[in-house]
């Protein structure tokens, strides 16, 4: 069974390692975040960064997890099994990082952290298939290349992958959303709908290959777009922009660049988009395109001639012909589409975003 930490100044108990305590305390820094699915990533990002799974590659994690002989990934794993497991990624990161791993911490942070994700009735046991989910979503490696090990784990011999198996994976995934409390934004937690549209996108085959699979995920389905997110993200975190913020005037911006498709040289930081600040005469309903790394001449040039053509379009255009930056899932009993960027703003505002994940890390 899992053990409890003492608080002995408190004399109480809890699930929570005290440094666990204090990094979910850190995390409501980033509850005014307006858009959900960065609010979510951008607390991953942190969480990824505490449990040091940014350092992990996957050819390490699959390494590990091929010692550890983890092939059934329906087998239950035990906290013994568990701490071994993270013991060898730790030990693995410690000796290429030992100035910023410590072995005990951080196997105890990360089995708090994926016994919080995937062990809710307290049994002391997770799925192999959970463990290697949660893992892999949170280390180092090409966002496709997360999706391709992740397909394969549920994939038969032949490579295809049914129903009841996408909907083991979609469940793991949805699973770490769920544990900052932001599964509502993802379309909740019953992944039967996102199940549906997969398989509708592959005109409903009974079984399901990975380049299809691949094809719907970049679509950014509403389930799962918080795992491009965070990559973007971790992409923007050292991006500089020669540009000015027509808000709070910083110069030059840096992490995500908003730039507008409705007004030249209008531009706008990551601090004041995700807090809602717009400056007079600009809307939020007006297309915006997101940049996490500086622009090239021609993303300038396409941009400009984009602010060109709306210059002509009127703000009853633009209410009229609201984009979602996402694939919106449909529920049987509702029949509407379940909004991921939250109820309280415009989701198009995330239409365009020009970023090619697949070659960015973390």
């Amino acid at each position: 069974m899992r053990e409890q930490f003492r608080n002995h100044q408190t004399q109480t108990t809890c699930w929570d390692h005290p440094k666990m305590t204090e990094l979910y305390q850190s995390l409501a820094d980033l509850n005014n975040v307006r858009f959900s699915a960065y609010r979510t990533a951008m607390k991953l990002r942190r969480l990824q960064k505490a449990l040091c799974l940014d350092l992990l590659s996957m050819q390490t994690a699959c390494e590990v997890f091929e010692q550890h002989t983890l092939k059934q990934n329906e087998q239950l794993l035990d906290i013994s099994q568990l701490v071994a497991c993270l013991t060898s990624l730790y030990q693995r990161l410690e000796q290429s990082h030992s100035h910023l791993v410590n072995v005990q911490l951080s196997v105890d942070m990360c089995l708090n952290w994926l016994l919080n994700v995937y062990d809710t009735g307290r049994t002391g046991k997770i799925r192999t298939l959970s463990f290697k989910t949660g893992i892999i979503s949170l280390c180092k490696a090409h966002l496709e290349d997360k999706y391709r090990f992740l397909f394969r784990q549920v994939a038969s011999a032949t490579g295809f992958c049914d129903q009841r198996r996408l909907g083991l994976l979609l469940h793991d995934s949805i699973q770490i959303p769920r544990q900052l409390g932001e599964v509502a934004s993802f379309g909740g937690s019953n992944i039967e709908p996102s199940v549906r549209s997969c398989f509708q996108f592959a005109n409903n085959k009974p079984e399901l290959e990975a380049a299809m699979f691949l094809d719907w995920m970049r679509l950014e389905p509403q389930s799962m777009v918080w795992l491009p997110v965070l990559h973007r993200v971790a992409a923007a975190e050292t991006a500089k922009h020669q540009a000015k913020c027509n808000i709070c005037k910083e110069c030059p911006i840096i992490g995500f660049r908003y730039r507008s498709l409705k007004h030249f040289n209008y531009d706008i930081c990551q601090s004041c988009f995700f807090s809602g600040r717009v400056a007079k005469g600009h809307k939020m309903q007006y297309p915006m395109v997101e940049y996490c790394t500086p622009t090239t001449s021609g993303e300038d040039v396409r941009d400009f001639a984009k602010v060109l053509k709306n210059k002509f379009r009127t703000k009853r255009y633009f209410a009229k012909h609201p984009r979602m930056g996402y694939l919106p899932v449909q529920t049987i009993l509702e029949g509407d589409n379940m909004e991921t960027w939250g109820s309280h703003t415009n989701t198009h505002t995330h239409t365009h975003i020009h970023t090619n994940t697949d070659k960015r890390h973390k």
